[in-house]
């Protein structure tokens, strides 16, 4: 059921109302979860007068946050979706689900939910380009660790994906981000943090045909993994952009990374409609 986005502050939802963009809240029980989640979808201003289908950006939020974090935060949405004629979806993570199914928390499947349960609805509630071709994901922090981790894991969903700030190595931080809830302990579960780290999926990627972005501030926490993981994928010759540039772990930093992902997001998706 769509409901109208009613959690904004008075001032942002009125510079996100000077764009033609609606903004609609999605709520969706999750089968594997057996919960209720809330989501915003951004539409563009053009959407209710044509019948044509758009592309879908997946934009997922850190840890800590939830679905309205990013259109809370940066006004600047609905103006992007109507530039760029692409519905944004903004989904809730949970506030440390690190966007995997946890193998020791079954209340925290959002792999699943993401990558199954939300993309079949966004596919069926909305005019979307319902393939590979039509979508891309992105976030910050968790996010970025997330939209890396689910795009790496299922082929086929998304044209592109990217990461800003992403904590895209999770073993250096066994104590943080309550990550030890989700897989249990390094010492005790070590097998769990292996197999869900970013870093380490990368052989997954060997068939892909994924157009990858990521970025990091030359200040932030998470810069020695974002450039470690950049050295080992060039190693592994796996094709990717990567930058950094001064910056550290904050709204200031990810507000200013968003338009450099919506540009690369832009023109994968103009590639795959000049080869239809």
């Amino acid at each position: 059921m769509r409901k109208p986005f009613l959690f904004l502050s008075l001032s942002l939802l009125s510079q996100l109302l000077l764009s033609a963009a609606r903004i609609d809240t999605l709520e969706l029980r999750s089968p594997s979860m057996h919960k209720l989640v809330r989501n915003i979808v951004i539409v563009p201003g053009s959407y209710d007068s044509n019948a044509q289908r758009y592309p879908v950006l997946y934009l997922l939020h850190g840890a800590g946050g939830d679905y309205s974090n990013w259109p809370t935060k940066d006004s600047s949405l609905g103006s992007y979706a109507d530039h760029y004629q692409v519905i944004i979806v903004c989904p809730d993570g949970g506030s440390t689900s690190w966007y995997f199914d946890s193998p020791v928390d079954t209340t925290m499947r959002y792999e699943t939910y993401i990558s199954k349960e939300l993309l079949t609805e966004v596919d069926t509630r909305y005019r979307t380009i319902a393939s590979k071709e039509g979508r891309a994901i992105t976030g910050l922090s968790m996010g970025g660790h997330g939209a890396l981790y689910l795009s790496f894991r299922h082929p086929g969903l998304y044209a592109a994906a990217a990461s800003m700030s992403g904590g895209v190595d999770i073993r250096p931080f066994p104590k943080n981000w309550e990550l030890a809830k989700r897989l249990g302990t390094y010492e005790s579960s070590p097998q769990n943090w292996e197999n869900n780290t970013v870093t380490n999926l990368l052989p997954l990627l060997k068939d892909q045909q994924l157009a990858i972005l990521f970025d990091c501030g030359t200040d932030d926490f998470f810069y020695t993994v974002n450039k470690a993981l950049h050295e080992k994928m060039l190693e592994q010759k796996i094709p990717h952009t990567y930058t950094e540039r001064p910056g550290t772990h904050n709204w200031a930093y990810w507000k200013n990374a968003l338009p450099y992902h919506l540009l690369f997001f832009n023109d994968v998706f103009n590639r795959y409609r000049l080869h239809k």
